[in-house]
């Protein structure tokens, strides 16, 4: 439209709003809502006696609506003469007494402390822009003079984080006490392409200025008050708004199956995440019941971060098997109490409504789902910080299986489960874990403390570490003529401590050396994972690298298989595990060196660019001449098994026959080794299956 301004800058031109004026005419220019949409807030905080300042007034109805319920002592200003020619014209017969004036609003004619009110819609943005904002200064400066102790100025604003910024700390050095509400303004169409909510920014004048900022947040005319310290927490919550009214209106207005838009709603106290929503619309194709348009699924404490309910792929997976037209995902935070299913929906209940598919009836019911009905369970046990990773925290959650897990957690990454282990009560036998895997009914949470629980050193959470165990029959461990041949091995990446723990548990004559950089990641592993070193089981504290170029100065052959899980911190490159430094042909090379004749390298690799993983593949391959790979299902994780000796596979096109034997000695091997309370949980066999010749 022709009469909106080109730039912002439009908006404080006066030769600008001339010309707007006489090309809008009669019609009246609503765009910071109509009367009905401010009523409630202004009729609170202006009373129908006080004397109202009404700055720059335009063409609006505001006025003349105020005035036809009761307000009589408006003093209607702009800037426009055009403007105050035709107002006071369109008024004079049926409202003699609602005045219009040609006045500069940032050097007005009256007197000081003579108005209770002042009533802004729209014109502080419009003054804002102009001369670095000191035209808006000048005006906020002369409302504050003419306002009376105890008066308000009362400003209607799509609050542009410039202008409220200005405004809020002009009136917070003053001493006033500031207040902002957020209207989300619907005008129920679904066609009107205007997004952004309206608020209204409400600033009282009192005779002393106050020692201590009073900011305060409002949602909607009559929420309660959210007090805040900082301002710039206040423009925050406003940016927040403003970005939820736009997915509302995206979302009401259209389905996308595509995309998976989200939002986090914070606690209103504390400010803290509590829910994150995540909006899943089904394929256009899709067979959904006529009354099926939408459902909120609650994703159970805990298990957030698996693949069904944190990726792209699973959440349509998810959406598809509840099949509704459109599926909110509701995920908990941490550090956040929640006491009940119940509970949960009536706090979701109005805020999920607003993110409903277009077309779906006022009356429609709409269903919370869940896993059993369940919301899970959490529980923090340890938290952190190391200078290395960052805060982390140590959390016991139940799984959807009913067991009691142990994850280790880096904040700055909450959505990675860094490391996991299973636990068991410290007098759980294995034959009575064997029994409760028959259960399908959730477990409760514990009743018993943390200190009771152990962790099961038999049972590998990490997919990847069960391949990187059963690519050992390659090394042929287990086979009757290398029952007392010992196994070295150079783990490098510890975690959770889970993968050589496990090793050194359960696979016969081994000696594992362990390199870690993080020496709070080392004490967390000890404190609360089971990790037990002793002469067979060591860690050297430092970067994997420079232990790889020292050993390599001592003489090759020093180990029969070499591990790489080691995550990668940047994560702006395509490949997240490991960092590109170890997969340089250099470090190949010195890895190769330090194998026996018979060794083999494992290398867990994340890698979403498949022209970087290509190229890994590449560089190993012309040192290593055979590879194995083995991806590992619903994850970008795939293992890497890389042979000296090429005993890998015989032809380089299949897995050799002679694989499947192999894969029974270890399995025997790692069940001798065990306890009748204490053993191995993995099969050998099926993790062989899906294995690939590169």
């Amino acid at each position: 439209m022709s009469l909106l301004p080109r730039t912002a800058e439009e908006f404080s031109s006066a030769e600008y709003w001339e010309r707007f004026f006489k090309k809008r005419g009669d019609k009246a220019f609503e765009w910071y809502g109509d009367y009905n949409t401010l009523c409630g807030v202004l009729h609170k905080y202006i009373k129908v006696q006080d004397q109202v300042l009404v700055v720059g007034c335009g063409n609006s109805e505001l006025s003349e609506q105020l005035y036809d319920v009761g307000y009589k002592h408006l003093t209607n200003i702009d800037i426009s003469e055009t403007v105050v020619t035709h107002m006071n014209q369109r008024n004079a017969e049926r409202r003699p007494g609602l005045t219009f004036q040609q006045v500069d609003a940032t050097q007005t004619p009256y007197e000081d402390a003579c108005y209770q009110a002042a009533l802004d819609k729209g014109t502080l943005d419009a003054m804002a822009s102009e001369e670095e904002g000191a035209l808006a200064r000048n005006m906020l400066t002369e409302v504050g003079r003419v306002l009376s102790v105890g008066g308000r100025y009362v400003c209607v604003t799509l609050a542009q984080e410039s202008v409220i910024k200005l405004a809020v700390e002009h009136f917070v050095q003053l001493g006033w006490a500031v207040r902002l509400h957020c209207l989300q303004g619907d005008s129920g169409k679904e066609e009107d392409s205007f997004s952004l909510p309206v608020f209204v920014l409400v600033c009282t004048k009192f005779r002393q200025p106050m020692p201590i900022p009073i900011l305060e947040m409002c949602l909607g005319e009559d929420g309660a008050p959210t007090r805040l310290t900082q301002v710039s927490e206040l423009l925050s919550a406003v940016r927040e708004h403003q970005a939820y009214s736009v997915l509302r209106k995206k979302l009401r207005t259209g389905t996308d199956a595509s995309s998976n838009l989200s939002l986090t709603l914070c606690h209103t106290k504390t400010g803290l995440p509590r829910y994150t929503l995540t909006v899943q619309d089904c394929s256009p194709g899709a067979k959904v019941p006529r009354s099926n348009h939408f459902a909120i699924f609650i994703v159970p404490q805990g298990s957030e971060t698996a693949w069904l309910y944190c990726s792209s792929e699973g959440q349509k997976q998810l959406a598809a098997s509840a099949n509704f037209r459109r599926l909110v995902i509701v995920a908990m935070h941490r550090n956040q109490e929640y006491t009940d299913m119940q509970a949960v929906q009536a706090e979701l209940s109005p805020m999920v409504m607003d993110l409903a598919p277009p077309g779906m009836p006022a009356n429609q019911q709409v269903p919370f789902l869940s896993v059993g009905g369940d919301l899970g369970w959490r529980e923090e046990v340890s938290r952190g910080v190391s200078e290395l990773s960052g805060e982390y925290c140590v959390e016991n959650v139940k799984g959807e299986d009913g067991e009691l897990y142990r994850r280790l957690v880096f904040l700055s990454n909450s959505a990675l489960v860094q490391s996991e282990s299973r636990l068991v009560s410290s007098k759980t036998t294995s034959s009575q874990k064997k029994r409760n895997k028959k259960k399908t009914k959730p477990a409760a949470p514990p009743t018993t403390s943390s200190s009771s629980l152990s962790v099961d050193s038999g049972f590998l959470c990490c997919a990847h570490h069960e391949v990187m165990v059963a690519g050992l029959t390659v090394l042929g461990v287990g086979a009757p003529e290398s029952k007392d041949v010992p196994v070295s091995v150079l783990l490098v990446g510890l975690g959770g401590g889970g993968l050589p723990q496990f090793l050194r548990d359960f696979v016969p004559n081994v000696t594992v050396e362990v390199v870690e950089l993080d020496a709070v990641v080392l004490e967390v592993a000890k404190e609360w994972f089971g990790f037990r070193p002793d002469e067979r089981l060591t860690v050297t504290l430092g970067d994997g690298l420079d232990r790889i170029c020292a050993l390599e100065k001592e003489g090759g052959g020093l180990f029969d298989v070499i591990m790489f899980d080691v995550d990668n911190k940047d994560s702006t490159v395509g490949m997240s595990c490991p960092p590109g430094a170890f997969v340089e042909t250099s470090i190949l090379q010195k890895v190769c060196s330090l194998l026996t004749p018979r060794g083999i390298f494992m290398l867990n690799l994340v890698c979403r660019d498949s022209a970087l993983r290509n190229s890994v593949l590449q560089r190993l391959s012309t040192l290593f001449p055979s590879i194995l790979s083995r991806k590992i299902e619903g994850e970008v994780n795939e293992v890497l098994l890389c042979s000296c000796g090429g005993n890998a596979a015989s032809d380089g096109a299949r897995i050799p026959q002679s694989l499947n034997q192999a894969a029974k000695n270890l399995q025997s091997a790692l069940s001798s080794n065990g306890s009748s309370d204490h053993k191995a949980h993995i099969d050998i066999a099926e993790l062989l299956k899906d294995l690939k010749v590169e």
